[in-house]
């Protein structure tokens, strides 16, 4: 953000370590917190009856501290390992944030091996959090083409159905940022995979689950209405004069 504001687009070796460990502890996070919104869909949806119990407040306190301590050790890990390759190609980074891919590009032609090792520890986590999302939806489907009320089976869908499209744009994008091959890699392709990896998903995150919100949707209608109004309006104006 600094370097948006500003003309400088320089970042130290430290700050460079500081933003990739903390980006990658925030990826981490989010995954996790995915994982989780799969489980409270797939308890919402197919043990209603013993929401409170399994999705308590302890419950979810022991889940939430398991997200950042996984995501701690995800990032520590990662940082650690891409930050004791040596730097042969420069010290330029093809990307507007510090990004592993794109520093891995600078180093030695033994990165991408010492990385994979980092890749292989951590893949438990990952494969293990996906094989979970796909067991839950599994669930949940079956239980919703099950109701025999199709306003329930709405109401389900339109519930699982947002949050499982930001599942799925979250992991393939994140997939083929750091497993593409360097020779399909480009600019143009990297800036896009890593807007829609680690800039939309969160966002969409915070939209979906508010517009459950019935105030937040009669409040964003009022204001789109105005909105049009206003443009009505002004274009009659412009028209008239």
């Amino acid at each position: 953000m600094a370097n948006v504001l500003g003309d400088n687009r320089a970042i130290s070796y430290q700050g460079c370590a500081a933003q990739v460990f903390f980006f990658l502890f925030f990826i981490g996070v989010e995954y996790c917190f995915l994982t989780i919104m799969a489980y409270d869909c797939y308890v919402a949806i197919c043990k209603p009856l013993h929401y409170g119990s399994l999705v308590g407040s302890r419950a979810c306190a022991q889940m939430a501290a398991a997200a950042w301590g996984s995501g701690f050790l995800y990032s520590v890990l990662h940082t650690a390992t891409t930050f004791s390759l040596p730097l042969c190609q420069g010290n330029a980074v093809d990307q507007f944030f510090c990004e592993i891919p794109q520093i891995l590009k600078l180093s030695c032609s033994d990165a991408y091996l010492r990385e994979l090792e980092a890749l292989l520890l951590s893949v438990s986590l990952v494969f293990g959090c996906f094989v979970f999302i796909v067991f839950s939806y599994v669930q949940i489907f079956w239980a919703v083409l099950r109701m025999p009320s199709e306003q329930g089976r709405h109401k389900a869908f339109s519930t699982c159905l947002p949050h499982l499209a930001v599942v799925f744009l979250f992991i393939s994008t994140g997939m083929v940022a750091y497993l593409k091959p360097p020779s399909i890699s480009s600019a143009f392709m990297d800036l896009v995979l890593a807007v829609l990896y680690s800039v939309v998903p969160p966002a969409l995150n915070a939209l979906i689950y508010s517009m459950r919100n019935q105030e937040l949707k009669h409040a964003l209608w009022k204001l789109m209405s105005r909105c049009v109004s206003e443009a009505i309006n002004f274009h009659s104006t412009s028209a008239d004069d």
